[in-house]
């Protein structure tokens, strides 16, 4: 499985993007949502000093391609 990581800082919070590829049949999607997860529970330890009030929502799968289950891209918000 290869990924990219991607921290956009969007005031207030960030936005943190994985795009994991992986070749063969199998679904990738929970391989992408783990790493978002550990990533934006990385950024609350190292903030957490600041602010313990922080929030850690909307980790969803955007788009996937291929797969047995086919392409997949998010049409709601």
């Amino acid at each position: 499985v290869n990924c990219d990581v991607e921290e956009l800082p969007s005031l207030p919070g960030f936005k943190l993007t994985v795009t994991a590829k992986l070749k063969g049949q199998t679904g990738v999607e929970m391989e992408a949502l783990t790493a978002v997860s550990i990533g934006l529970l990385t950024i609350y330890d190292m903030a957490k000093a600041i602010d313990k009030s922080m929030v850690i929502n909307h980790v969803r799968l955007e788009s996937k391609s291929g797969g047995k289950s086919g392409d997949f891209t998010r049409t709601d918000s």
